[in-house]
């Protein structure tokens, strides 16, 4: 994708002159802020370039640590399409892999992680193990590594660029990583320190977690996408806030620095 083209949005037939995965980028920047730090896993472009971009704009202060290399504050020029890319490690330092699960697991040290999976569940838990039952499952996955240190966080992001009923299930069938685990009561009882899920960003639209139920629900719609379409990819009912906003589409600022980020384009072939 270069500066100054067009796409078609979600559901739309408008051209737009920005991509799902610079959209999903400029969305969870604008979540971040000075002082927070950072963790991601693999298979992160998006989550890189909404780390250097909160960097390069409105929180230069901001730390992040990008798994597989585990380099701190990667100088991302340019964009690389894993967290295992060693174009990474043209970074501030780095860490070894060690060290950073370590760090996950102690819960002062990451304020974010990043996460996805195969399945995502109205609670927010994760799935990156396997799909079907355990003993013969229809899919195996790359594992948890240091997914069950989510509940250690302040905030988990969720992001996929898969909006579909197979990723979005009422109940993952392993959980990898925790969300609010089966709801308000399991929760208050497992006294997990992390302040759980608060976002999921996805090419469709935005959604938060209801502060009583726990359960996930629609923050905004992403432009050129409607109500229907989110409800039929989605796997479980989910509560929709009235009026529901639009999210607001990455402002030229944002998308000047995002492709200098990125010139190969890797966000605008998600």
């Amino acid at each position: 994708m270069t500066a100054g083209a067009t796409v078609t949005a979600p559901g739309s037939g408008e051209p737009r002159p920005w991509t799902p995965g610079e959209l999903m980028a400029a969305e969870l920047s604008r979540h971040l802020h000075d002082g927070e730090v950072a963790v991601m896993g693999t298979a992160a472009a998006v989550p890189q370039a909404a780390c250097r971009l909160a960097q390069l704009t409105h929180a230069p202060d901001f730390w992040y640590v990008a798994g597989g290399t585990c380099g701190v504050n990667p100088h991302l020029a340019p964009l690389g399409s894993s967290c295992c890319d060693v174009g990474l490690l043209r970074a501030d330092t780095a860490l070894t892999l060690p060290d950073v699960v370590m760090l996950e697991g102690r819960g002062d040290v990451f304020d974010i992680f990043f996460a996805g999976g195969l399945q995502i569940d109205a609670y927010g838990n994760c799935n990156l193990a396997a799909v079907g039952p355990w003993q013969q499952p229809t899919l195996r996955g790359p594992g948890g590594v240091g997914l069950p240190f989510l509940a250690r966080v302040r905030r988990v992001l969720l992001y996929t660029m898969s909006h579909t009923p197979r990723t979005f299930v009422e109940r993952v069938d392993f959980r990898s990583g925790p969300g609010f685990l089966g709801g308000p009561a399991e929760w208050a009882a497992a006294a997990l320190t992390g302040g759980g899920p608060q976002l999921v960003v996805t090419p469709l639209c935005t959604m938060a977690f209801d502060p009583v139920s726990l359960r996930m629900g629609l923050r905004s719609l992403h432009p050129g996408v409607d109500l229907d379409q989110v409800r039929h990819r989605t796997g479980f009912e989910l509560w929709v806030p009235d009026p529901l906003p639009v999210t607001p589409p990455p402002s030229a600022e944002e998308l000047t620095v995002l492709r200098q980020l990125d010139p190969r384009g890797i966000l605008g072939g998600l």
